[in-house]
Formats: structure tokens, sequence, C-alpha cells
């Protein structure tokens, strides 16, 4: 067992008080609706999740997920309008018949 700590009456110094940094209760409790889905996915990006995941102590799946949320929230939050394209369209060739 430790050694008892021996608390003293001495002066403690220049005290800061730190911001309040901790999230709130209710944004610990991230959990959405889930939706199981069927994705094929190219084996050298499995391969580079897995890695990170490994590399990182997670889930490659987890990853995944967040990436994808991410993306989806990215784009959900842009401007309604699409920007013009920098080249104009090429005309359409009518076939020859």
């Amino acid at each position: 067992m430790s050694a008892k700590i021996k608390y003293t009456n001495e002066p403690l110094g220049k005290i800061e008080v730190a911001s309040d940094f901790l999230p709130l209760p209710e944004d610990l409790v991230f959990r959405d609706d889930g939706v199981k889905v069927t994705l094929a996915l190219s084996k050298r990006s499995v391969d580079f999740f897995k890695g990170q995941a490994l590399k990182h102590n997670t889930q490659y799946q987890r990853m995944i997920r967040r990436l994808l949320d991410a993306y989806a929230e990215h784009h959900a939050q842009a401007p309604a309008s699409r920007p013009s394209r920098t080249r104009p369209k090429a005309p359409r060739r009518l076939a020859a018949r």
C-alpha cells in the first residue's frame, strides 16, 4: 500500500483557475441510430484502415464510420448553390446516320 499523504498548512503559491474544458454530459452520450449496410470496399482501403486502427488502438470499422459521418456533416452544411464550371461544356456531337 502507498504511503499516506501528509497535508500541511503551507501557502500554495500562484493559483490559476482552469477554464471548463469538459464536455456536457449530454455530449458524452453520443450514440446515433445505426443502420446496417453491406458495402464492398477495395482491399487497399480496408488494409489502410486496419493498419491505422491497429496503430491508434481502435476498430477500423469505427474509423470508417466516423469518416463517413464527418463527410456527410461537412457536405450537409455546404451552400445550396454549386460552383459554376471552370470551363464551358463541349458542344454535343450528333451521331451520323
